[in-house]
């Protein structure tokens, strides 16, 4: 499937699978470098950790929860 085609759940569960793949294959050895990018900071696994982190801390819309009183500034809430 194609992105048109996915609900956002779905484009944010990918974004978790891929990163942490990511984070599989860029993981230090025992030296403390990535075998990959044969650095001591790999920048890719930082990157993987920051999309993890970001994703992972943002509710989807259907589980966040309304204001308990209309904000009088909001002309969609008040009625």
């Amino acid at each position: 499937m194609t992105a048109p085609f996915l609900s956002l759940a779905q484009i944010r569960n990918r974004l978790i699978l891929t990163a942490r793949a990511i984070l599989r294959d860029h993981r230090p050895g025992p030296d403390g470098r990535c075998p990959i990018c044969r650095t001591a900071g790999c920048r890719v696994a930082t990157a993987a950790r920051n999309v993890l982190r970001t994703a992972e801390g943002v509710q989807l819309r259907g589980t966040a929860t309304e204001p308990t009183t209309p904000d009088p500034d909001d002309p969609q809430q008040a009625r």
